[in-house]
């Protein structure tokens, strides 16, 4: 069995697609539907069932990528025992975060990283969901809870609240919201309740019962701009609303407290691309600490 096969398989399982896995490790489809077929021949059985949209793993490829992710696991072990990691910072690093965090604060400052390193490519996947660290849908995760099970490195990045705000506009002839009760009497923007990934992103139910939102949307971004536009009051990021010139905090004693964590999989420890970007944007938050605060 080749290895290099192996690790062509486990990028195709990771992203669903040929194309999608050809195009992230700079490879011809083609080439790379060859070396994935010569795989299930010399395991003489079929991984994936070839669709016209993207691929699905049989039965057999789940078995084997579990075993796929063991042999990852122990190649880089022994690259680091040998002292051949990849010391050379370049290659591709994903880093998935929460779509707040990953849009206003991480967006705008990535590029001072990837000027540092010219052959170092990143890609930042700002979006409202979990990523598995184990099955490498990111290199990097950005997460609000402290992940509790796998084979992760883990430290926390930051402390950040939220608060209630509304638009200039919205306010213009109706009376600010005086205490929390005073809330029933206006519209109110919130998010998908049945599409919240974590506990954690239940903010309502630390303010009032039945928030009851007239305009619900499952991104904080889109909230952002929703409650910009005068849609209604939301709860948003202190650090991203604080900035908007055309917004008013409300009931400033109101406060939700998280944090934000990074984490990483124990087998990446050794990759010196996937330390570059750790220790960056750990020293970025760092360095910019009192915006969050």
């Amino acid at each position: 069995m080749n290895w290099d096969d192996v690790r062509l398989f486990l990028a195709v399982a990771r992203s669903g697609q040929f194309l999608a896995a050809a195009r992230r490790l700079g490879v011809n489809h083609a080439t790379l539907a060859r070396r994935v077929s010569a795989l299930e021949n010399a395991l003489g059985t079929q991984l994936f069932v070839r669709r016209p949209q993207g691929c699905e793993m049989t039965e057999q490829g789940e078995r084997f990528l579990a075993a796929a992710e063991r042999m990852e696991t122990e190649m880089l072990a022994a690259q680091a025992s040998l002292g051949r990691t990849d010391a050379a910072i370049s290659g591709t690093v994903r880093i998935g975060a929460p779509d707040g965090f990953g849009v206003s604060f991480l967006a705008p400052r990535l590029g001072r990283l990837a000027e540092r390193h010219p052959e170092l490519k990143l890609e930042l996947v700002p979006v409202p969901r979990s990523f598995s660290l184990s099955r490498r849908e990111a290199d990097i995760a950005i997460t609000i809870d402290r992940p509790e099970q796998g084979r992760l490195v883990s430290s926390k990045l930051t402390e950040y609240s939220l608060g209630l705000y509304a638009a200039r506009r919205y306010l213009d002839g109706r009376a600010a919201p005086g205490t929390i009760d005073d809330l029933r009497a206006h519209r109110r923007v919130g998010y998908v309740e049945d599409l919240l990934y974590s506990a954690s992103l239940d903010f309502t139910g630390e303010i009032m019962r039945n928030w009851n939102a007239a305009l619900e949307i499952s991104s904080a971004t889109g909230q952002f701009e929703a409650v910009r536009s005068g849609a209604g009051i939301g709860i948003l990021h202190n650090y991203i609303a604080r900035h908007a010139p055309d917004l008013r905090r409300l009931l400033p004693d109101v406060a939700i407290r998280r944090a934000y964590w990074i984490t990483f999989h124990e087998s990446a420890r050794e990759l010196a691309r996937v330390r570059a970007v750790s220790t960056f944007i750990q020293e970025l938050v760092s360095a910019e600490r009192k915006i969050f605060q």
